[in-house]
């Protein structure tokens, strides 16, 4: 199997497990829990920082220089979406000066002890950002019913296209370095781990918030 023929069948493996996340958000966006858009930005603040975090943490442990600086950039990037996101927050009336996001997340705790680049980057770059872009499209609709033109600004403007560069970045550096057998099947097995814990993840967090219709990082 060449390289474009795995990455297909890769993002038709990450285009199935996300469906339900998406139809979870839109769901909402159809029903009558409207949830809290300042606690969902606040959501998007732990999220920011975890995977500010979580990138850096990688960097200093990736041999690959390319894969490298992809990791310190997503994590430049996503440093920069928390302090849009903290902005927007103080000008909604949260103090976000001494935020501390929530204890252990089982989703961050697993990317944490991924130990190869290849699952790095198909769980980080490729998935984590997916998932991202797609439920950000459900919080931006979310955001134009409460007519929150300026978040849904930031987001349109800085974060989605942050986003989704990520993931084509990591879709390119899959084709790169997942060559061989064993690492195809590393990163398969990523994507539908990252997919099953986030599923679970957000449907304890909507069921608190009252909406499933939260961003991601």
């Amino acid at each position: 199997m060449n390289a474009e023929s795995f990455l297909q069948e890769l993002d038709a493996l990450k285009a199935e497990r996300l469906m339900p996340i998406v139809e979870a958000g839109q769901t909402s966006l159809l029903g009558s829990g409207s949830g809290d858009g300042k606690a969902m930005l606040q959501v998007a603040l732990a999220n920011e920082i975890s995977v500010c975090e979580l990138a850096a943490a990688w960097t200093p442990s990736t041999p690959e220089m390319d894969v490298k600086l992809a990791f310190a950039r997503q994590s430049g990037d996503e440093a920069g979406h928390f302090e849009l996101v903290s902005n927007r927050l103080k000008d909604l009336g949260f103090d976000s000066e001494g935020f501390r996001p929530p204890g252990a997340h089982p989703l961050f705790d697993y990317l944490l002890g991924l130990s190869t680049t290849v699952e790095r980057v198909a769980a980080g770059l490729y998935t984590l950002e997916s998932i991202a872009y797609a439920v950000n499209e459900n919080f931006i609709a979310y955001c134009n019913q409460l007519g929150d033109v300026e978040t849904v600004r930031i987001y349109r403007k800085y974060i989605q296209p942050d986003e989704q560069r990520h993931h084509s970045l990591g879709r390119q550096l899959l084709a790169k370095y997942a060559t061989g057998t064993v690492a195809r099947a590393q990163a398969k097995e990523v994507v539908g781990r990252v997919l099953e814990i986030a599923t679970a993840a957000r449907a304890k967090a909507a069921a608190k918030l009252g909406s499933a219709c939260m961003p991601g990082c």
